[in-house]
C-alpha cells in the first residue's frame, strides 16, 4: 500500500483529499494544526472504510514539527510515496496596509511550509527512487489579485517551486505538479457576500462555484499517471483562461 500525507488535510480541499485517498486505499497521514476537533471527526469517519488512518498535529511553519511529521509517517507506515501541499491561509488587504506581521505569518503559512516539508519528504523520495509531491497553489499565483498581493505571492512562489524541483527531481522518477484552484466552495471564501458570489459566477463561463471533490479529482488523477510533471493545473471553471 502506499502512504500520502495531506497538510492541512482536514477541512476543506485537504478533507476532500484525504476522502478520496482513503477510499482509494492509501496509508493516510492527515496533518493539522488548529482543526483538531475536524481532524478527530474525519479520522473516525474514514476509519470505517480504510483503517490506515492516522493524525499528526504539528505546526509545520517550524521544521522540528515538520521532522516529526515525516518521521511519524515512516516509523508507522514505512514510506512515503505522495506529499499533497494543502495547508494554507489567505488575508484581503489592502497592499499599502500590509504589515511585517502580516507578511511573516504569510509566507512562513503558504511558502515556507511547503518549502520545509518538501525538502524533508523529497530526502526520502530521493533514496527510493519514487515518489509523487502535488502542491495547491492558486489561479492568484497566476494572474495576481487585487487586495490578494501577499497570497499571491505565495502561491506564485510555489508554483515556481513546482517547475524547478520538477526539473531537479525528474531523475529520482519524482514528479512535481501543482493544482491551481479558482473560487471553490469552502471556508476561505465565506468572507464574500452573496451578490459578490453572483458577481464572480456571472464571470465563470461554466456558471458555477468549484466544490473540493473537483481538486480531488484531479488528485486522484495525477497519484494514477506517470508522465505528468512540472504542471500547474488551474482548476477554475473557465474563469482563468
Amino acid at each position: 500500500m502506499k502512504t500520502a500525507i495531506i497538510t492541512g488535510g482536514a477541512t476543506g480541499i485537504g478533507r476532500a483529499i484525504s476522502s478520496m485517498l482513503a477510499n482509494e486505499n492509501y496509508n493516510i497521514v492527515i496533518n493539522y494544526n488548529n482543526s483538531e476537533k475536524e481532524a478527530r471527526k474525519l479520522k473516525e469517519e474514514l476509519l470505517k472504510i480504510n483503517p490506515n488512518i492516522e493524525t499528526f498535529r504539528a505546526d509545520i511553519t517550524k521544521r522540528e514539527n515538520v521532522k516529526k511529521l515525516v518521521d511519524f509517517a515512516i516509523d508507522k507506515y514505512k514510506n512515503i510515496d505522495i506529499l499533497i501541499n494543502n495547508a494554507g491561509i489567505d488575508e484581503v488587504k489592502l497592499f499599502t496596509e500590509i504589515t511585517d506581521e502580516d507578511f511573516n505569518k504569510m509566507i512562513n503559512t503558504n511558502l515556507y511550509s511547503t518549502f520545509a516539508i518538501t525538502q524533508e519528504v523529497s530526502k526520502h523520495m530521493i533514496n527510493k527512487k519514487q515518489g509523487m509531491i502535488i502542491n495547491i497553489s492558486s489561479i492568484w499565483g497566476q494572474v495576481g489579485a487585487s487586495c490578494e498581493s501577499l497570497y499571491a505571492v505565495t502561491k506564485a512562489g510555489i508554483d515556481a517551486l513546482t517547475k524547478s524541483l520538477a526539473k531537479e527531481l525528474g531523475p529520482s522518477n519524482i514528479r512535481v505538479n501543482s493544482i491551481a484552484p479558482g473560487i471553490i466552495d469552502t471556508k476561505m471564501n465565506d468572507n464574500l457576500s452573496k451578490e459578490e458570489k453572483t458577481q464572480i459566477i456571472n464571470q465563470i463561463p461554466l456558471e458555477k462555484i468549484g466544490k473540493t471533490q473537483d481538486i480531488a479529482r484531479c488528485v486522484k488523477w495525477l497519484v494514477e499517471d506517470e508522465y505528468t510533471t512540472g504542471q500547474i493545473i488551474s482548476i477554475n471553471g473557465g474563469w482563468v483562461i
